[in-house]
């Protein structure tokens, strides 16, 4: 399941953002990955404990903490601490798929990756090429949202950053891990709490409402890994 969800952060919290990013320090992004990956990997990051980073990555949990449509979705056990990349002059990353397991930085604690999180900080004009191509059970799909938007996928998904031939492209990436391992079971879910608001926005006093409410919560206790 790929969804994309729009205005995570405003255009003041993303203009804020982009000026701190800016002005950052970038290191070679083949640091911060394993051996495969690094041989197709071609970018820059800041570093995770860089000041900027943290201060931006907490503003986006926060951010998500709040939006309705990526808790539905992701229905999100852990969260690893948002990383930033940036693409110019031709860099890239290759076909790779994301560490199943991930160590939380600074922690002895480990997570499994469910879903991996993509939120873009430069707008689709300001650069060509960095589409991000995923490939999975639905079919190849090219991904480039404006500056806010953030895009959830299957972190078992095959996938790739396209060259970027001109401008930046600057955005941050993460991972998490569900209470719902499996992502088709994940897709049920979503679907059927999308039907229940849209029920509830329609019909909000019919029988219905509570009927499949119920249903979902007792599907989401019977699968739940907390």
């Amino acid at each position: 399941m790929l969804i994309a969800i729009p205005n995570v952060l405003t255009p003041e919290q993303v203009k804020q953002a982009r000026a701190a990013l800016d002005a950052a320090d970038w290191i070679d992004g083949k640091g911060t990955t394993g051996a495969q990956a690094a041989r197709v990997k071609d970018n820059s990051q800041l570093p995770n404990d860089h000041p900027v980073s943290r201060e931006i990555g907490q503003m986006i949990l926060q951010a998500l903490s709040r939006n309705l449509l990526f808790m539905s979705a992701a229905l999100p056990f852990s969260i690893l601490p948002p990383m930033f990349n940036r693409y110019a002059g031709g860099q890239h990353y290759g076909a790779h798929v994301d560490n199943a397991i991930r160590q939380v930085p600074g922690t002895v604690q480990r997570i499994r990756t469910d879903l991996s999180c993509t939120l873009f900080f430069a707008e689709p004009e300001e650069y060509d090429g960095g589409e991000l191509v995923v490939e999975d059970l639905f079919g190849s799909q090219q991904v480039k949202l404006p500056a806010g938007h953030m895009v959830l996928y299957p972190s078992s998904s095959l996938h790739h950053v396209r060259p970027v031939t001109r401008g930046a492209r600057v955005s941050s990436f993460f991972w998490l891990q569900s209470m719902i391992r499996d992502d088709a079971k994940r897709r049920i879910l979503f679907d059927m709490d999308m039907a229940i608001v849209r029920l509830n926005q329609e019909l909000p006093d019919h029988q219905s409402v509570l009927s499949l409410t119920s249903t979902y919560h007792n599907m989401l206790r019977m699968w739940a890994e907390v």
